[in-house]
């Protein structure tokens, strides 16, 4: 198994490729070892001293690591643990139970800005090892959670700003604003 890591614009964070399918549909995003108590692959990776996030995507997984630990240490475990779990399972199981699950209707101008997220800018974030989440849209305000490589990254600012909020003011004149939330 040939596995390719790839740079983010968050220096903190890697994108490893196994080239096969990590997850089926969506993303998980696990940015604290507490919350990767659902998944046993993330569980696993936090073992690594020095892991400090997990998230997996479609055909990708981003680790984000502690200021303090370098990526030249951590990069040969890192691989290690990903060769062997995918050696034993097809995909990275997630333990769904308890997820609470959200009854409301979208508005047309929420399922209008989730439509540009998901066609627009979703694909050229995950491209970066990251996703960005629609959180809730109120008051001309969309709020959106920042995951995987975008967390935390220094340039994360700007592309809300000049990017993904200026697209969809001009595409949806009733918002305002773009703000991330954690």
């Amino acid at each position: 198994m040939f596995i390719q890591t790839e740079e983010t614009p968050n220096p903190a964070t890697l994108k490893f490729l196994p080239g096969r399918t990590v997850l089926e549909s969506g993303t998980a995003d696990f940015p604290t070892k507490e919350s990767a108590e659902k998944c046993l692959f993330a569980k696993t990776l936090f073992t690594i001293n020095g892991i400090a996030g997990v998230f997996f995507g479609s055909d990708f997984i981003t680790l984000t690591k502690h200021d303090q630990y370098d990526w030249f240490v951590l990069k040969p475990k890192v691989l290690g643990l990903i060769m062997d779990y995918f050696m034993h399972h097809e995909k990275v199981e997630i333990n769904q139970e308890n997820v609470p699950v959200s009854r409301e209707e979208d508005t047309e101008i929420v399922k209008e800005i989730k439509e540009i997220l998901d066609g627009r800018i979703r694909p050229a974030v995950a491209m970066d090892g990251g996703d960005i989440v629609f959180n809730r849209f109120e008051d001309g305000v969309v709020y959106l959670e920042l995951q995987g490589s975008c967390s935390g990254c220094p340039s994360s600012t700007a592309t809300l700003k000049t990017g993904i909020e200026n697209m969809l003011k001009h595409y949806i004149p009733e918002v305002q604003e773009v703000r991330a939330v954690n």
